[in-house]
Order: structure tokens, then sequence, then C-alpha cells
């Protein structure tokens, strides 16, 4: 009997449990960056603001931004510390499920392949808080790992890494981060004074991904943690950001014959502790004002989507996606306040729960030159177990006691666009679009104070809403290519923060408002509507140099109505008109590599009343990657090189916060 060799087993590809990204994306406004673009960047938001006019509430990264101000808008149409984009994680939002701002830190961009920027359309897959559109972020599949570490001025020091292990048919991914900083001090010069403090920092996130082959589908598991400590520039005012997410994800890859599919289910859970002072007006001292010392909140959500892919229709082929996700989130604040000089004379608890659920079905067609993609989506929300209880924490009597009335709608988005390729490399394009986004329990339920500042909460808010148009025209070459984009977008019911007295005063339910300071309402204040112009261009000029530039024109304007007239044709907080970058990418050798990026940015304003005007800012990064050995490479950088004043906030007696100042950093990356 003669014994034949064993077959040789089929080569097992292993990668997380995920679709791909929809033939459909290609029709709309969609930027992508690579894993080197990612790694050039020390913190995920500074790479995504690459972009023009993709940023935070203000102009601060999540290195010095408070965790409630980190909240991302697209396109410059109307900035939120809520945020008005929709950011996921192979799926799974990582917007907070308390404030719908995202954590930074908890994502180091070592541990991501790519991302994708989608601007404006936000209907179809993306659902609930893909107002101005979404940021699609892709974690690491491949085999090795990625290490870097770096020094920096303000005695920063920062670790970060993603690496690969296989245990036989199962692949593990790790990453984590650590990033420290001494931090500067915001308010400088003549207005500064002793009770201003640096924003220092101190972030750390670990997570681990799992990803099992199961015949022809995929299981991932991935579990993270993540907490941040950081000073919020004043004597006695801090902020701690933590929390942990757990998800696990079962997918197929559509293929000829099939059909793919994915089930999806996750889990966030989150904390945040912020603690506010009021500062005298010399700035020599500061009172404890309100300790938001316990805020837990969790969030939870499912999602499962069916796809069929190569259909043969009318000489083309067609791509369709059927699917449904649902969100909940439920949290409290528990406050400290009212300080009249003896330390807290009150309590506040208040929060409640939001749910989102929706079915949506969308479909791209692609023939020899046409590319036609559209989709609808029916969402079903509801703000349930409003509550308010603030005590006297003398007698432990209640002063205040309220319960908010359960609220729900209905909402129906859509989008849909057609792309032409013309030849030549040219292509044109057009897309119509809706989307949404329910106010968080943040928004619903807690007030909060920045300095002598007050802000309301109000738990009447409705959805925010957009409808927009827009149309682009685009080149991709070998020596290079451009896009232009015009765009008009619409937002109703948009959430402002509505300035209704000043201080010093005393006021129903807000409590007493210092000298300097002014009381502000969250309100669904009319209408913004935003007029657009995007550019991007690259440019071959020669061997080893490239040119790269992009341009976003805004121009957004306010409706206040009958409810804040006195908004009507004012400009929406922190939203400028202009922003633009260009850069230069020079292979000075096989070993060394010189870039520098010069950003611009027109004014803003610090309020909604625009009478807090923040100048434009102008500033140059440079930095010099030179290549030691194979996988091992020195880089220099210098960021905010001629160290220019960056206004980012602006009191209501003309003390202005800045950005920070020149840093240089020097780093070691290791690659496998």
């Amino acid at each position: 009997m003669i014994q034949l060799p064993p077959a040789p087993l089929p080569e097992v590809i292993i990668t997380a449990a995920r679709l791909p990204p929809a033939a459909g994306e290609a029709a709309f406004s969609v930027v992508r960056l690579d894993d080197e673009t990612l790694g050039s960047a020390l913190r995920l938001d500074e790479a995504v603001a690459s972009v023009p006019a993709v940023s935070l509430f203000r102009r601060t990264s999540s290195l010095s931004a408070n965790p409630t101000t980190q909240g991302i808008s697209l396109r410059a149409i109307a900035p939120s510390g809520a945020g008005r984009t929709l950011v996921t994680l192979d799926g799974v939002p990582l917007n907070d499920p308390f404030g719908g701002w995202v954590i930074w830190s908890r994502v180091a961009p070592e541990s991501l392949d790519s991302l994708d920027i989608v601007r404006g359309a936000g209907a179809g897959p993306y659902g609930a808080g893909a107002l101005t559109g979404v940021i699609v972020l892709r974690e690491r599949d491949g085999a090795g790992g990625l290490l870097d570490t770096s020094v920096s001025s303000h005695d920063g020091e920062r670790l970060a890494g993603s690496a690969t292990m296989d245990l036989g048919p199962i692949r593990l991914v790790a990453s984590g981060l650590y990033d420290s900083s001494d931090g500067y001090i915001p308010v400088r010069g003549d207005q500064a004074g002793a009770a201003d403090t640096p924003l220092d920092l101190d972030a750390r996130s670990a997570a681990l991904r799992a990803d099992v082959p199961l015949g022809e589908a995929a299981l991932s598991l991935r579990a993270s943690s993540w907490e941040e400590d950081r000073g919020s520039g004043l004597a006695g005012a801090r902020a701690n950001a933590s929390g942990s997410s757990l998800s696990a994800t079962l997918a197929r890859q559509p293929a000829a014959g099939h059909p793919g599919w994915r089930l999806q289910a996750w889990q966030t859970r989150s904390n945040l502790t912020n603690g506010s002072v009021a500062v005298t007006v010399d700035r020599s001292a500061t009172t404890a004002a309100n300790d938001q010392f316990h805020t837990p909140a969790t969030g939870r959500g499912m999602n499962a989507a069916l796809r069929r892919t190569g259909v043969a229709v009318a000489g083309g082929r067609l791509e369709w996606e059927l699917g449904l996700d649902a969100r909940s989130a439920e949290g409290e604040t528990n406050e400290r306040s009212r300080n009249l000089g003896a330390g807290f004379t009150r309590s506040r608890s208040a929060g409640g729960e939001t749910t989102v659920a929706g079915a949506y079905g969308e479909g791209a067609w692609r023939g020899r030159d046409w590319l036609l993609a559209g989709g609808l989506r029916l969402d079903h929300w509801a703000s349930e177990n409003g509550r308010r209880l603030e005590r006297d924490l003398t007698t432990g009597l209640p002063t205040l006691d309220e319960t908010d009335p359960d609220r729900s709608g209905t909402v129906t988005s859509a989008r849909f666009a057609a792309r032409r390729d013309l030849g030549r490399d040219y292509a044109v394009r057009a897309a119509a679009y809706s989307s949404f986004r329910p106010a968080t329990l943040n928004e619903l339920y807690r007030p909060f104070r920045v300095g002598n500042d007050l802000t309301e909460a109000n738990a009447d808010l409705v959805p925010e809403r957009l409808t927009g148009i827009e149309a682009g025209l685009s080149r991709a070459g070998e020596d290079g290519g451009w896009t232009v984009t015009l765009f008009r977008n619409v937002i109703e019911d948009a959430v402002v923060n509505v300035t209704i007295g000043a201080g010093p005063a005393t006021f129903p339910r807000a409590g007493f408002v210092p000298a300097g300071g002014v009381l502000r309402q969250r309100q669904n204040a009319g209408t913004v509507t935003a007029t657009g112009l995007e550019l991007t261009a690259e440019r071959q000029l020669s061997t080893g140099l490239r040119l790269r530039s992009a341009l976003s024109v805004t121009d957004a304007r306010l409706d206040g109505g009958g409810q804040a007239p006195q908004l009507t044709g004012l400009r929406p907080a922190q939203a400028p008109i202009w922003s633009a970058t260009a850069g230069l990418d020079w292979l000075a050798s096989p070993r060394l590599i010189v870039g520098g990026t010069v950003h611009f940015e027109s004014r803003r304003f610090d309020d909604d009343l625009n009478s807090r005007i923040l100048a434009p800012a102008t500033t140059l990064d440079l930095r010099v990657d030179w290549t030691v050995a194979p996988g091992t490479s020195l880089w220099l950088a210098a960021e905010n090189l001629f160290d220019a004043d960056i206004e980012v906030s602006q009191t209501a007696t003309g003390v202005t916060g800045f950005g920070p100042p020149r840093s240089l950093g020097l780093g070691l990356r290791l690659t496998r």
C-alpha cells in the first residue's frame, strides 16, 4: 500500500470581520488617508485635521482640548463641542454615549490601516449622528508590527504601537498608546495671572482584537480601554475621561455566487469628571464653581447587513445592501455646585436615555463610464426618562425636581449620486443627500460652565436635520491630480448655544452668573445655510519632489427665525470661512525625506453673537525622516515653527486663550 503525502492545506488569509467599502462611495466626496499619512501624525485628530475645514470645536488638538470639546465636524458648517460627524472603527461608533464627542487618545494612529472622510453623505449605512458626514476608521490587518517613541517640548513623552501575532488559525492584533505632556499655559502676556495654569496631559489606551476564521466567515472580538487626565488651564480645574468597549463582529465577504453579510454587537462604557472654576477679574485666584465628579454612561448597539455584488443589470454590474441598526445610550451627570466661598452648597443629578433604530437600503450600478448610487433610511428616535434633581447639601431638601416628558419621532433620510468618467483621467459627479443628528444626553440634560460663562441644558431639543447638494470635477493622473467640489448644505433645527443673559445676575435654574460672564442655553435656534467650495491638488514636480495643497471656503450663516432673531445673518461660532494647507514632500535621498506644511485659517467667532473675534492664524510645520537601517528610522518634527499666536478662545472681558506655541519633537520608529 502506497501512502500519498498529505495535500497542502489552502492558505488562510486572516483579516478582521468587516465588509469592504461599498462601490457607491466613489460617487460621493471621499478623502482617504493612508497609513503613511497617519504614520506622520502623533494624534488621530491631527491626522484628520490635515484636511481643511475638518477640526475639533476649537483650534486645538486633543493634546490640549477638554474632553467636552473634542467633537469633530466637517466642512466648517457649524462646529460643535458634541460634534456633528459620526466616527466609526470597523463599524463601531467611537462617539461618546453621553456627550457625542470622541476621546481621540483611545485610538493610536499606528493601529490603523487607513481612514475615509465621507463629507456630506451621512445617510445610508451610517445613520444617526452623521450630520455633516462620517469618518470611517479601519484597524490594521497585516502581519508585523510598528512602534513609535518620542520626546517633545513641554516635557512631552509618547509611546505608541501595534503588533500582530498568529496562534494557529487565530490572529491577535494588539495596540497601545501612552502620551504625556506638562503642557502650555493658554493665557499669556499681560492678561495672564497666577490662576492660569498649564494644559497638562496624561493619556493611555490599549486594545486587543482576535480574528478567528469560521469557514467562509470571520469572527472578530475586540476589547479596549482608555483614560486621559488633563488640566484645563485654570487652577483647580481638571478633567478626566475614561472608558471601555467590547464588540463582536461576524462577517462573510461577498463573492461571485453568494452574498456577503455582517452581524455586529457592541457596548461602550464611559465616565467623565470635569471641574470648573470662577476666576477673579485680575486672574489672580479661582473659586471652585462646579464639580462634575461622576458621569457614568453606557452605549449599546447592533447592526446587520446583507450585501450582494456583481449582479448583471442593463449592461453593467449592480451592488446592493440591506441593513438594520439600533443604538441606545443611558447616563447621568452627578455634580456639586453653588459655592458662595465656604464650599459647595448644592448637588445635581441629571440624565436620561436615548434610542435610535433604523433600516436602510443602498444600491450602486456601475457601467462602462457611469456610477450611479443611492440609498434610503427610515429611523425612529426617542428621548426617555429625563430627570433633573438638585438638593441643598445642608438640609438634603430638593431645590429643583423635574421630570421631562418622553419624546419620539421618525426621520427619513436619503442620498443619491452619479459619477461619469470622461476619459483622459477626468470625472464629473453630482450628489444630493439628507441626514440627521439627535441631541446627546449632554445637550439634553447637563448644564456646564467654562470660566465665568454658564450654558444651560435643554430637554426639549429635537434632532438636527441636514439637506445638501454638491457637484464635483476631478482629474487623476500619474503625475498627480486635483478635485473641485461645490456644495450647499442647510441644517434645520440647529442646536446652538444662545446667549440669554449677562452677569452679574441671578437666573432661574442656572443660578448666579458673575461679572464678566454670560448665560447661554442650548436651543434649536433656526437654520444654518452653508455654501462652499473645496479644492485639492497634488503634483509631482520632479523625481522625489511632490507638491500638495487643499482649500476650503465655507460661507455659513444663521437664520434665527422668531426664536433667536438676534442670530440672523451671523456666522455659527467657531466656523471660519477660509482654511487651506500647502506642502512639499522631498525625497532628498533613498534614506532621507523632508516635508513641510503651511496651514492657514481665517478669523472665527468664539460666541453666537459674533462679538468675540478670533484672529486669522498661519502656521508652518516641518518634519524630517531618516532611515537608519531597514525597519528603523529617526524623525525630527517642528510644529508651529515660527511660534505664531493662535487665538482659540475669548472671554466676555476680552481675555484671549491661545493654542500651542512652537514645539519640537524627536522620535524613533521601528517596523517589521
